[in-house]
Parts: C-alpha cells; structure tokens; sequence
C-alpha cells in the first residue's frame, strides 16, 4: 500500500482533490494507532497526517490550545502541563490494547472521540473541541468554530467531525478548550463489593457534594492486572478526587463517611491514584491476548452491572468505568460471542463499538449498531455533501460506505 504524507494542509487539500477527480479511495489515518478499530478500510493507498505536525497556539491565560492534526498528543499534554493545566477529558492512550506502537495523534483522537474515565463528570472529547479545520472528500478546505471560548461562529461541523472516524473530512487542525490541573489526586476504594453493589456504590459517590471526577468497578481478575493494586486480593469499586491537596484530604474522609455502609474504605495516595487511574483509562485491567477481540460498550449506568454478568456467561470478561456505564470486554473472536455481547447491549438501548479484533471477524459483523432508517438516510445525505464519491475511510464504520 502506498503511502501519502503531505506537509501542509494546501497539499492536503491537493492530494484529497486528485483523489476525488480519480475516485480513488483512501485510507485516512494519522500514526495508524487505530487502524484496527471498527472495520478495515479498502484502500490502495494511505493518507497520513502525520506530517502536519506542531502546536500552532497556546493561550494559557484563555485555556486555549490549536495544532496541528498530526502532532503527538503525548506533546500536547505535556506543553499544557507545564503551565499546571490538562486536556478535560483525559483521553485513554490505547496503543497497547490496539496493538500500536507509534504514538497517538491530536487528529486520531478528536476523529474517534476517544474519552477517560473524566467522561462522566467532565464530558466527552467532543465537548471540548473549540474549532476545528478540515478537508473534505473533494478537496475543499473548511473550518468551523474558533480559537475563544465564546464563538458562534458558523455551524458547528465540531461535533460532527469528531468521532467520525476520518469518513467525513480530513482533520488538519484542531483548537480545545483546557483548564487547570489539580495539585492533588486521591481514591476511595471500596473492596469486596458484587457489581450492583458497587454501582450503587459509585452512584452515591458521584451524587455527592465532593467532587468525584471519575468512578470505576474492577472484578478482582482485573484488579491483578493494575501495579498499583497488587497488594489487593478482591474487586475494587474506586473514586476519584481531584482537588487542592487539603481539600482532597477532607474531601475523602467525608465521602467516606458517607459510603460506610458499604464496607471499610480504603485510600490511595496521589501517586497511586495516578498509577491506577492510568490504567483504567487505557483498559489495562483487561488484559487482552493478541488474538481475542474487544468491544466498548455505553449503556446507562444501572445497567452496566447486567451486561457485564450476560457478557462473561457468553465467555467474555470486563470491568466498569463511568459509574457503570462504560464496559471494557475482552473475549474470543467469534460471532457467537459478539451477537451475544450487541443483544445484551441492544435491550438496554446501549451503544457498542468493535474495538479491535481480527479481519474476519471485523468484516462479517457489525462493529457499531446499525442505525434506523430515518437516521440512515440522513447519514448518507451528510456523507454525500462532505465525501461524494466516498473515498475517505470506506467501510470504517458500515459496510459498503
């Protein structure tokens, strides 16, 4: 497969223009992180944007950052990190799991709208995107949004790009909205708890005056995958403080007070917190073989604990992020196993997405739930104003488009 890295977005925009006068699809990635999620893309040539690369402007003072598409993500959370600030939704690094080894772009996770255990609390990646500049499947460059925190400026093509999955227009630069880093972290956790217990658990917490920024359930197969809970022997239900250091020391010992009932809590200090919390937002405690296949799952939270049980009696094993409404699976690749995984989810009204498994699996399912007709059909009307020829990611996220 060849391959096409063009340095500015004017060459972008003039490669995706002959692209389109050819009608010659592309596969559209940054580093290539991700290209094992959802389907595999049909493609005789790749456009990477990995040379459209560098941070083009960081306000501290207004909580604004813009780079380029290809930059390393990894560079963008260090720059803000200098000034005490962070990306909000703290978006998982998710190389290992997808079995990459070059670091993550600014456009691959604005594209898949990739979000942490943050999410629950502080929105997804998407609700932090500001502005954005782009290409489209005709070679046509646009940009929507703006570099301030208030813009009405334009549509807001923001939202309908970022999570995409580079099938609508080619990401060139992309401006989010930061804000300050806490001092401190700290973590309750709650052992020996059964997944509804633990729900509860977590939604008491997250319903509480303290702060809790992330809530999570760890089964104690996945608990003994996380270094920083090797001393533990059982399930861990865990929530987050982020705060001044003071206030995280009085934040916890409130909450705690509060969750009593459901068992003696015990706490993790900030460099513990980090450890684990870093693990769970890159799906570590699953600890996926090379050969088995992953799904990420969204239902309401009261039903994370019901799937999860449906889940592992088909042969799957997971844990719970977002007070229960993120479920990590990891099982064999097999259709059985996938239809059993979508039904549990389609009865609660969720959302699933194939994160990674091989070829034939990835082509002979769906990998995200197909949509009504209605929504179909306005789907298609989008894709054929910004790609008419689809020649951008075809096949990414449904067959045959």
């Amino acid at each position: 497969m060849s391959l096409a890295v063009p340095a500015s977005e004017e060459e972008l925009a003039a490669l995706l223009r002959a692209a389109y006068e050819a009608g010659e699809p592309l596969l559209v990635e940054g580093n290539g992180t991700k290209r094992t999620m959802l389907r595999p893309v049909q493609a005789a040539r790749t456009l990477s944007t990995r040379g459209l690369s560098g941070i083009r402007l960081y306000a501290p003072q207004e909580l604004v950052i813009s780079a380029e598409a290809g930059t390393p993500f990894a560079e963008i959370e260090a720059k803000v990190a200098e000034k005490g600030q962070q990306i909000i939704a703290e978006p998982p690094d998710l190389s290992f799991l997808l079995g990459s080894d070059g670091p993550q772009t600014l456009g691959g996770v604005v594209a898949t709208n990739l979000s942490g255990p943050r999410r629950v609390t502080a929105g997804a990646m998407r609700d932090h995107v500001l502005g954005l500049r782009a290409v489209n499947g005709m070679g046509e460059i646009f940009h929507s949004g703006g570099r301030v925190l208030k813009n009405v400026t334009g549509l807001d093509l923001c939202k309908l790009l970022t999570g995409s999955h580079g099938t609508l227009g080619v990401i060139s630069e992309v401006t989010l909205k930061v804000l300050p880093a806490a001092e401190r972290w700290g973590t309750l956790l709650l052992p020996k708890l059964a997944s509804e217990q633990a729900v509860a658990a977590l939604a008491e917490g997250l319903g509480s005056p303290y702060g809790v920024s992330a809530a999570a359930w760890l089964p104690k197969e996945a608990a003994a995958h996380v270094p920083a809970l090797a001393w533990l022997e059982s399930s861990a239900a865990l929530l987050r403080i982020e705060n001044f250091a003071d206030s995280v020391v009085y934040r916890l010992g409130k909450l705690r007070e509060r969750l009593a009932a459901f068992g003696h809590a015990e706490l993790l200090d900030d460099a513990a917190s980090r450890a684990a919390w870093r693990a769970i937002r890159d799906a570590l405690p699953l600890a996926a073989r090379p050969e088995e296949a992953v799904w990420r799952v969204s239902v309401r939270p009261s039903a994370g604990p019901r799937v999860l049980r449906l889940a592992s009696a088909a042969g799957a094993r997971g844990f719970l992020d977002w007070g229960g409404g993120l479920i990590w699976l990891a099982g064999p690749a097999t259709p059985e196993l996938h239809a059993a995984i979508t039904s549990a989810v389609k009865a609660t009204g969720g959302h699933w997405l194939l994160m990674r498994a091989p070829d034939a699996l990835r082509v002979s399912v769906d990998v995200i739930p197909p949509e009504p007709p209605t929504l179909a059909r306005l789907t298609s009307a989008v894709k054929s104003v910004f790609d008419p020829k689809g020649i951008l990611n075809p096949g990414r996220m449904f067959a045959g488009v």
